[in-house]
């Protein structure tokens, strides 16, 4: 019957990966046959030192030897080297010179990305929202329904039948890899794949759950509230971190990004990042003789009057500090500009033709002239 692990480091079954490091290194330094000459079982125990600390220092496998023992945990867990040791290189020379020579964590540390096996992340989730051109400005909540993996609440993300729980795979034992042992001018080097029958999981189930199909995982659509800030742009993205697809069998949840579509604006408004802009349109007259025009703010929070200068010309802009939208980082508003566009008069009556006339005659212009009219026009734009 094997030892047990923790005893086999000298550590307790609380213990840290710190501690439990330490103690590998101390043994490793101790029992390695090339070391120790002189005590015949160095080699054994050695060996020992090296399937403990395969297991124990992966928090996965750690996990699965505290529920299941050897057998659950990957009972064998390490390559025969056949050079009086096994375990991996990387280990070797960790313990040794104090870390792997090709860098980066130990050789088996991580599979899957970085993630202990059967523990990836799911997958990201994109998802759109419309929004008016006043919300983009101003900003708003808006309400999102994505069609997203959960987890499964009959077996409880398992992935097994009630009654019934997921099996360390036969084929790895529960590491989620198989390795293979090749012979380079650097020595022997190990090398991992993942397990073609558990495709990585390090478990098998053999009563999969029906609701799920043994996946841990069930589609599921939800309703998110979500809160757009103010002065976000067309085709902007918000990113929500863990509302995308729950991991495989209970690995972490992917994000959601959600991408912002914003409407046209209404007409005569326009923006520039936190400025607003706004065409008003100037009767002739009141262009040519002055006067007041007014219009409401683009979220009718109040009414804005313009002075008009007499002989304003069209294409004047007057700016008006802080009356724009939110800053998108804080620090007030922007600023609100507003071009005046003088509009010539169409469709005269009678009585207004001749009156134009009359100030033609009085500013010496020969109105008999064709196209004369279209040039008084153009003289007000």
């Amino acid at each position: 019957m094997s030892r047990d692990f923790y005893d086999v480091l000298g550590v307790p079954s609380n213990a840290s990966q710190d501690e439990i490091k330490r103690a590998y290194r101390r043994l490793a330094r101790e029992l390695h046959p090339d070391a120790n000459t002189t005590d015949p079982d160095a080699e054994e125990r050695f060996k020992e030192v090296n399937r403990a600390y395969e297991i124990l220092k992966d928090p996965e496998k750690r996990r699965h030897y505290d529920m299941f023992g050897p057998e659950g945990a990957d009972g064998g867990g390490t390559a025969d080297f056949g050079a009086g040791f096994s375990g991996g290189f990387g280990d070797i020379f960790e313990a040794f010179f104090g870390g792997s020579p090709f860098g980066g964590a130990p050789f088996g540390a991580r599979s899957r990305g970085g993630y202990p096996s059967g523990t990836a992340p799911g997958e990201d989730v994109g998802a759109e929202i419309g929004l008016s051109f006043v919300d983009a400005v101003f900003g708003a909540e808006a309400a999102v329904t994505v069609n997203v993996q959960v987890l499964c609440e009959a077996c409880h993300g398992s992935g097994a039948s009630e009654g019934t729980h997921p099996e360390s795979c036969g084929t790895c034992r529960g590491r989620g890899e198989v390795q293979e042992v090749r012979r380079t001018v650097l020595g022997q080097i190990v090398t991992a794949r993942p397990c073609p029958d558990c495709k990585g999981t390090g478990i098998t189930i053999t009563s999969p759950c029906e609701d799920c199909a043994g996946q841990g995982r069930v589609v599921q659509a939800q309703s998110l509230t979500l809160k757009v800030p103010p002065g976000i742009e067309d085709g902007s993205q918000l990113r929500l971190p863990g509302r995308g697809d729950i991991g495989y069998r209970g690995g972490p949840a992917g994000d959601l990004y959600v991408r912002v579509r914003v409407a046209a604006a209404p007409e005569g408004w326009g923006r520039q990042g936190s400025d607003l802009l706004y065409v008003l349109h100037v009767p002739m007259t009141t262009a040519a003789l002055g006067g007041q025009v007014g219009f409401p703010t683009l979220d009718g929070s109040e009414y804005v009057t313009v002075d008009i200068m007499p002989n304003t010309a069209s294409g004047t802009v007057r700016r008006f500090r802080g009356k724009g939208g939110p800053r998108v980082r804080g620090g007030g508003n922007g600023d609100l500009h507003v071009e005046i566009r003088v509009d010539t008069p169409s469709e005269l009556d009678e009585e207004q033709e001749a009156l134009l006339r009359r100030l033609a005659e009085l500013r010496g212009e020969n109105v008999d002239t064709p196209g004369v009219m279209s040039r008084i026009r153009n003289a007000f734009r």
